[in-house]
């Protein structure tokens, strides 16, 4: 089966293009940079460089593929993420990259495509637990996500799989989130926006991408890719700090007001999983951030002895 890899050579893509070839499917990944590149031809995937936003480039790149996987994203870290109008490029993705990708994978006569979506869109759920079936509540910076899974859907209607992942807060060693967390926690900073009682679902990037292997053989639909068990914002800061070895920061979590596009930040998001572990077997290594973040924590201080040396 040959699958067709959008965002292949991101934090979540090189893991899930590892996935896919070690599951045995014959991988194409879109490259922008010659090191790029390298990467995915060592990796056993075949490169290929597109513009995404060239409806008539993709689809001639999708041709002859059985599935598509869109994870291409741009989303903003740091304080450019708070700024609305960093968010522009990551727009466009999910509305014109995505309706290519569909463009051409339905031109290919493909059987799938997964698309990346994101758990942030639910309303505040309070202590609730959360399935596909609660209310979404986009923001400026968020209904893009929706248009995309549109796309899957269309994908769908025309009789193939389309799958979307809406996946929580991802967390890994190289995550640009979850470095600036584990910095603000060495720092005795707050590592967390939102009420501390708020819970805010997470995933670790090796779990996501073994997702996205995993949604290969799912029904059509949309699915919550999250850790078993969500933890509170103050739980998610005591998890880190007890795996960097340090005494949390007094204050955990910033709970202030922000722009209405904004606030996704501060609800309490308590999603389930068990969607999508009945329907593909799959489920996270780590139940939750207390086991997760320190092999995360070790992961990181490896890389850091590595960049040393």
């Amino acid at each position: 089966m040959k699958i067709f890899v959008a965002g292949a050579t991101g934090v979540i893509g090189r893991r899930a293009v590892a996935g896919l070839i070690a599951a045995g499917f014959d991988v194409t990944g879109v490259v922008r940079r010659a090191s790029a590149r390298a990467e995915l031809v060592a990796s056993g995937a075949r490169p290929v460089e597109v513009n995404l936003f060239d409806h008539d480039s993709v689809v001639a790149a999708v041709a002859g593929h059985d599935a598509v996987v869109n994870l291409a994203t741009a989303i903003p870290v740091g304080e450019r993420a708070s700024d609305e109008t960093a968010w522009t490029t990551n727009h466009r993705i999910r509305e014109v990259v995505s309706h290519n990708l569909v463009d051409g994978a339905i031109a290919a006569g493909a059987s799938r495509h997964v698309q990346e979506s994101i758990a942030f869109l639910y309303a505040d759920g309070g202590d609730l637990v959360l399935d596909e079936s609660w209310p979404v509540e986009p923001t400026s910076i968020t209904s893009s996500a929706l248009t995309a899974e549109a796309e899957a859907a269309r994908f769908a209607a025309r009789g193939g799989a389309g799958v979307a992942l809406r996946f929580g807060q991802f967390y890994g060693f190289d995550s640009a989130h979850s470095i600036e967390a584990i910095e603000a926690v060495l720092a005795g900073r707050p590592a967390e926006l939102g009420p501390e009682s708020a819970f805010r679902s997470s995933i670790t990037t090796d779990d996501a991408a073994a997702a996205v292997v995993a949604a290969l053989a799912v029904p059509s639909g949309v699915y919550n890719v999250v850790d078993d068990e969500p933890l509170s914002r103050a739980n998610n800061v005591d998890a880190l700090a007890t795996a960097l070895g340090v005494a949390p920061p007094a204050t955990r979590s910033l709970d202030l007001e922000l722009p209405p596009a904004f606030s996704i930040m501060l609800r309490s998001q308590r999603v389930s999983n068990a969607r999508f572990r009945a329907a593909s077997g799959w489920r996270p290594g780590p139940p939750s951030a207390r086991e997760g973040w320190s092999t995360i924590v070790a992961e990181w201080r490896a890389l850091r002895v590595v960049r040393a040396g």
